[in-house]
């Protein structure tokens, strides 16, 4: 049975979809794999959500998310089934490192360091990165009990308690920032960083369960990489599901403005119609589902917008290689908020992956906006092109006039599991099962990254029986 969804029961009728990012269109495609018509809303002119790809000045811009982790296999197992498997390419792991911003220099994260744990004692004992007193509190660490049964706690407030404040104001913050875009304080680490949970239950130390993970774990594969992505941007698999559910799916360029449900058929209603299914797929963010929500389960809609969104902005910047004689070894920057004016994060897209930028040209992915920081979004794309350029000069000493500035605003985009979130689910679960056939899919409820959007679609759309 689906998470966030209770029974099914059987109908030839189409399924309804609101929502046209990767989740719905997940959704319809494994729908369409069955041989089951649906119905897609979705107002935007272009599908796919924050999964955009564009091509500027010879180079591959993603406007949104760049790549999905290799570990979770939903996203690579679609992306074969639509004949794309030749098309894959991995990050190039073989020269993966990340800088961090300390005292306005880039000081390389520690070799060894899995998040913010430490697991070789050399590279972490000669970094500039940590003050001596962390250092010794890391070794520390290691004498710590298992603690089973604690309750949820922050991020914040677990790191500190195992590493010390130094290591969440450099190493969790930063790291969670350039995922997340959130606070370490008010973050889950049950929901975000589950397994960390599980290892100071069972070891109490997180080296020590980090090296016993490690030491147990299968060999790594040769070409194995921590993520992957399409040579051609991952709009190319938005492109493919649009093709492959269009015999299936009728796609409506419209606003759903309410769900109403009578007889077991729930009624959605778009300007100027109503639209019919006893199936029905929310694959929206959790906060426009509780608005349309709000008449047919207030209690469940007040549920839906405890769950939080953070928003982000997304910049390219692309220089002609001739007018920068800097050379960024690494696959980019993370600026932790102490440190931090406009950028939270940056990426050397040519270090990361190959085929995105061409011979001559330079392309910088940088970040802003996130919890804290989201004032940014409301300034101009002449504002924010500013305090990019200023931020890369202070930062990088990069004074060359970029060719192009090619700036993408998420609003409310990025969902924050904040502390409690998982018994928040359970109510939302608990309330789904007095309206059958309604499920709930998106970054809201059980991971934020492309394969967990595509793996939720997927269930949603199992759950169903035609």
């Amino acid at each position: 049975m689906s998470r966030l969804s209770c029974s099914s029961s059987v109908s030839s009728n189409p399924s309804i979809i609101i929502g046209g990012g990767i989740s719905g269109l997940s959704a319809a495609y494994y729908l369409a794999q069955r041989g089951l018509p649906s119905i897609l809303i979705e107002p935007a002119p272009s599908l796919g959500g924050v999964v955009q790809t564009r091509t500027v000045a010879g180079c591959l811009l993603e406007g949104g998310p760049d790549s999905f982790l290799a570990a979770k296999p939903e996203a690579l197992a679609l992306i074969r089934e639509l004949g794309l498997g030749d098309a894959v390419i991995g990050s190039n792991d073989h020269q993966r490192l990340t800088w961090i911003v300390k005292g306005g220099r880039m000081t390389p994260i520690p070799d060894g360091l899995m998040m913010m744990v430490p697991t070789r004692v050399l590279p972490t004992l000669t970094s500039p990165l940590l003050s001596w007193s962390t250092k010794m509190r890391m070794g520390l660490e290691l004498l710590r009990s298992p603690r089973s049964g604690m309750p949820d706690r922050s991020v914040g407030e677990f790191v500190e308690d195992h590493y010390g404040r130094e290591a969440v104001d450099y190493l969790a913050e930063p790291l969670l920032s350039g995922v997340y875009g959130g606070d370490p304080y008010q973050l889950s680490i049950q929901s975000v960083l589950p397994r960390y949970a599980e290892m100071e239950a069972r070891y109490g130390s997180l080296t020590k369960g980090t090296l016993a993970s490690l030491a147990q774990a299968p060999p790594k594969q040769p070409g194995a990489t921590l993520f992957q992505t399409l040579q051609g941007g991952l709009g190319s698999l938005i492109t493919a599901l649009e093709k492959a559910i269009a015999p299936h799916c009728r796609l409506i360029r419209a606003s759903a403005q309410s769900i109403s449900r009578q007889d077991g058929v729930y009624s959605v209603r778009i300007p100027g119609a109503t639209l019919n299914s006893p199936h029905l797929v929310l694959a929206t963010p959790a906060w426009a589902a509780a608005g349309l929500l709000d008449s047919l389960d207030p209690g469940l809609a007040q549920c839906l917008r405890r769950i939080g969104y953070s928003s982000s902005a997304t910049v390219g910047v692309i220089y002609d290689r001739t007018d920068v004689p800097q050379q960024f070894p690494a696959f980019g920057f993370l600026v932790p908020r102490r440190e931090r004016r406009h950028l939270v994060a940056c990426t050397f897209v040519d270090q990361k992956f190959n085929h995105r930028v061409p011979p001559g040209r330079l392309l910088l992915r940088c970040f802003l906006g996130g919890a804290g920081n989201e004032a940014i979004l409301d300034a101009s794309d002449d504002e924010i092109r500013s305090a990019v350029l200023a931020d890369l000069q202070a930062l990088l000493s990069l004074t060359a006039k970029p060719i192009a500035v090619e700036i993408s605003r998420w609003r409310r985009s990025m969902a924050q599991y904040h502390v409690g979130h998982q018994a928040l689910l359970g109510e939302i679960e608990n309330r789904l099962c007095s309206h059958p056939q309604l499920r709930l899919a998106g970054n809201g409820y059980r991971g934020i990254g492309i394969p967990d959007c595509i793996r939720l679609g997927k269930e949603a759309a199992n759950s169903f029986h035609g």
